[in-house]
């Protein structure tokens, strides 16, 4: 059985990744065939979560163990086989490939093919550039833009500080807060 994926970018509007998987593979080998068809180097820190119909977040299964609580289960990609945690076409997945920042690919389970296998993931249609892997935190600070607080902001030209009216703010001073008990 064959599972093939869709996988969307909402920082690259025309970005576009098909994977195609065998179902009994891991959610390492996927992981694999994502960053090869996306071009990104390997070893950082990256994670699948398992949707809900909305994008919710439900669980976790990352690159390396985790400490977690004993309360809840700990999933690894190596560990974890495709087909155990997925089973419905239009399955939704989040691949998050920048954990700093939470960046990620949105993943869907476009069709679960039955009665066939491959030798390995395939990358069946590969449309524009991926988005950086890495979020250049210098080129961000340096590009974000200013705003003037001249003596225009305010959209009165005329405005003069020296006009401003003090006398509604005296006595603030002597007014005592309310106790808790006020309340």
């Amino acid at each position: 059985m064959i599972f093939r994926f869709l996988l969307l970018s909402d920082e690259v509007e025309d970005f576009k990744r098909e994977i195609q998987i065998n179902a009994d593979a891991t959610f390492y080998d996927l992981h694999k065939a994502i960053i090869k068809s996306v071009g990104y180097k390997e070893g950082e820190m990256t994670s699948f979560f398992i949707c809900g119909d909305d994008w919710e977040k439900e669980r976790e299964i990352t690159l390396v163990e985790m400490d977690t609580s004993s309360d809840e289960d700990s999933f690894t990609m190596e560990a974890s086989v495709l087909d155990d945690f997925l089973e419905d076409e239009r399955q939704k997945l989040m691949y998050v490939f920048d954990y700093m920042t939470e960046r990620a690919f949105f993943m869907e389970l476009r069709e679960i093919i039955t009665g066939k296998d491959i030798k390995e993931p395939l990358c069946t249609q590969s449309v524009g550039q991926a988005p950086a892997q890495f979020v250049d935190f210098d080129t961000v600070a340096t590009s974000v833009t200013t705003f003037d607080v001249g003596e225009n902001f305010y959209g009165d030209e005329g405005y003069d500080m020296d006009e401003l009216d003090t006398e509604g703010f005296d006595g603030l001073d002597d007014v005592a807060a309310p106790s808790d008990e006020e309340y």
